[in-house]
């Protein structure tokens, strides 16, 4: 049994990976030209794998408010735990934004020095300007994410194999990211897109989807929450272990 200090750090560095290598990979594309939208998942795919073989022995490796409320929602996860796991989560993706700023300072500011358009390397935005699109393309892609992470759970659990299951959820973060990513960049995550979304703010980035008005942030914010409790749901009440 792990202490709930041993627990918030573990949480806290599972996400900073996930940052350091998502929006590492961003900044590499952006900033010096190299690789290509494949190139980008795959630098989250392995963030998330990353992530999780650092935390899952303490914590489980949810990495992500979304996938700690779907489980609370399910009642497989206690809810109390969410006092210290979320906030974990959040600290870890602005820590994560932050390091990977800091390695590529002095590179921003060669391309950007006014921080006027790079604040996509951290944060997601829609590709189209209606509200409703985004918020839908996240909730899906969660919805799609929680229901499959469960399913990959179960099924390696139940096979003694466990110790694939973080190189297969890496792989799921890819698929998503090549099949579902296009519409909003595929955040599912507050802590991977609210937090650097924080930080960028602070940094004095503009166009940010956070200042002067915008309501771009609550996109993956809203629709992560929404669509991972409801593919946990869908998972549960369909082919999940307690509905047989």
């Amino acid at each position: 049994m792990y202490t709930k200090k041993q627990e918030f750090v573990a949480e806290l560095l599972g996400t900073l990976f996930i940052l350091l290598f998502g929006a590492g990979v961003n900044a590499m594309v952006v900033l010096f030209n190299l690789g290509s939208y494949g190139v980008i998942t795959i630098g989250w795919g392995i963030g998330v794998f990353l992530g999780i073989l650092v935390s899952v022995r303490i914590s489980g490796a949810h990495l992500n408010p979304a996938v700690t409320l779907s489980l609370v929602v399910i009642k497989r996860f206690p809810a109390k735990k969410m006092l210290h796991y979320i906030p974990a989560q959040m600290l870890g993706g602005f820590l994560g934004a932050a390091l990977v700023y800091a390695f590529y300072a002095s590179k921003f500011d060669l391309v950007d020095p006014h921080h006027f358009h790079t604040a996509g390397i951290f944060t997601t935005f829609p590709a189209v300007p209606q509200y409703w699109p985004g918020f839908m393309a996240e909730l899906i892609a969660t919805a799609v994410l929680m229901f499959t992470i469960l399913a990959i759970i179960e099924y390696y659990v139940q096979e003694k194999s466990g110790w694939c299951a973080p190189l297969i959820i890496g792989v799921l973060i890819v698929g998503i990211g090549m099949s579902l990513g296009g519409m909003h960049g595929y955040a599912m995550n507050p802590a991977r897109d609210l937090s650097p979304r924080i930080f960028v703010a602070l940094m004095g980035f503009q166009n940010n989807g956070l200042t002067q008005g915008s309501w771009i942030w609550t996109q993956a914010v809203f629709g992560s929450l929404v669509g991972g409790p409801l593919g946990a749901l869908i998972y549960e009440y369909t082919i999940g272990v307690k509905s047989r």
